[in-house]
């Protein structure tokens, strides 16, 4: 039997983005596996459904910084005896930290596996903070020694990876992100009416959504800030997603005495409903890798306000499907709210062309690309295979 390892450092990771792959992997003859810190769930994760689809689940006590030494020692350890005893085919890491402690043990447990990393955004790119360079940078150039191949989702990574020195044969890919449901999130004009009730949402009201983790990177607060600066009571704002920074965002809204206007919703799996309410999707990520978040609201018909980012600028079209602000200037943000708020024919002429942007991100699109490099993962193999025997 042949097998493939998926390694996460958040567990609901491989349920939320990575379905598409194991699909393709599992046609193809593969039992997949599932290495993950099952006790950091930043996105719903269904251990049951996850069962039901073949998937076999591995604890691992996996942290997100760097700075948790001890227990990602031991997380190394665990992925070590994991390897040793499954002997997979393929080892397939996410997530930096995932990324890192994969790639050591395959160094040394993974024989014979062909070793793949996903960059879901680097955290060293052009602008990013020096550590940031002299840590993540550091360690990114010293792993693609041990790295059949590095896949990434946006042009500036992609360029960047590409000057890496990895394995002998080794290879840099580009995808558009792991690959949109275009059917799912769609336009659904009848839905509008019946979720802003439910929502709480007033019929003729102007309405924000952000969908996003709630972490300082995310930078919800900017929004928060321009809609205090703007003090219209017609305008509302939901933002959709948890994490740490929760309690900050709470402190803010009542600071700007905007709790009936501003509302956080938690983790939503019904995004592709409330997004038919929403006049325009905020996207004011500091840094993203990409932001799948952003390209459903696209396929949905919904406008950006997005700030400008390596990965914002992968769909993100200023004038035509969105307004492009820089991420640290409430006024921008202001500016770019007021426009849509009062500007319903721009807001709709932004619309029109949203789709249509969002059509290479989608889930066959990106399908197509990872069936043709899962083929030519096998084909390598099975290349490294003859040469052995």
């Amino acid at each position: 039997m042949k097998k493939v390892l998926f390694i996460t450092t958040i567990s609901g990771f491989l349920q939320q983005f990575e379905m598409n792959d194991v699909h393709i992997l599992q046609k193809s003859g593969y039992e997949v596996h599932y290495a993950t810190n099952f006790n950091n769930p930043i996105y719903e994760v269904d251990i049951d459904d996850l069962k039901r689809m073949g998937i076999i689940l591995h604890q691992i006590d996996i942290q997100k910084s760097p700075r948790h030494l001890l227990q990602n020692t031991k997380a190394l350890r665990q992925l070590k005896r994991l390897m040793a005893r499954e002997k997979f085919r393929i080892i397939h890491c996410h997530n930096p930290m995932g990324g890192v402690l994969g790639r050591l043990a395959a160094a040394s447990h993974g024989e014979g596996a062909y070793v793949i990393y996903t960059a879901h955004g680097f955290h060293f790119y052009k602008g990013a903070p020096l550590e940031n360079w002299l840590l993540y940078y550091t360690v990114e150039r010293l792993l693609a020694h041990r790295t059949d191949m590095i896949i990434t989702i946006n042009r500036e990574d992609y360029v960047r990876a590409g000057r890496f020195h990895l394995r002998k044969n080794g290879s840099v890919e580009w995808i558009h992100g792991v690959g949109v449901d275009s059917e799912r999130f769609s336009p659904r004009p009848r839905l509008r009416e019946q979720k802003r009730r439910e929502l709480g949402i007033p019929e003729h009201s102007f309405h924000i959504v952000t969908a996003a983790e709630l972490n300082a990177n995310k930078n919800q607060k900017v929004i928060i800030e321009a809609l205090a600066a703007l003090t219209d009571d017609e305008i509302y704002y939901s933002i959709c997603g948890k994490g740490d920074n929760a309690e900050n965002l709470e402190r803010l809204i009542l600071e700007y005495r905007l709790e009936r206007r501003v509302r956080l919703l938690g983790y939503r799996r019904d995004m592709e409903e409330i997004l038919q309410t929403a006049d325009c999707f905020a996207f004011p990520s500091i840094r993203e890798g990409l932001g799948i978040a952003a390209v459903e609201a696209l396929c949905c018909g919904v406008p950006l306000i997005a700030s400008d980012n390596r990965g914002t600028r992968e769909y993100a079209r200023d004038g035509y499907n969105s307004i492009v602000c820089r991420a640290d200037q409430a006024a921008d943000f202001i500016e770019a709210i007021h426009k849509l708020y009062s500007d319903g024919e721009h807001r709709r002429l932004l619309s029109s062309h949203c789709r249509e942007a969002s059509e290479s991100f989608g889930k066959e699109a990106v399908g197509k690309v990872m069936e043709r490099i899962y083929e030519n993962v096998d084909r390598r193999l099975c290349e490294r295979e003859s040469i052995k025997a």
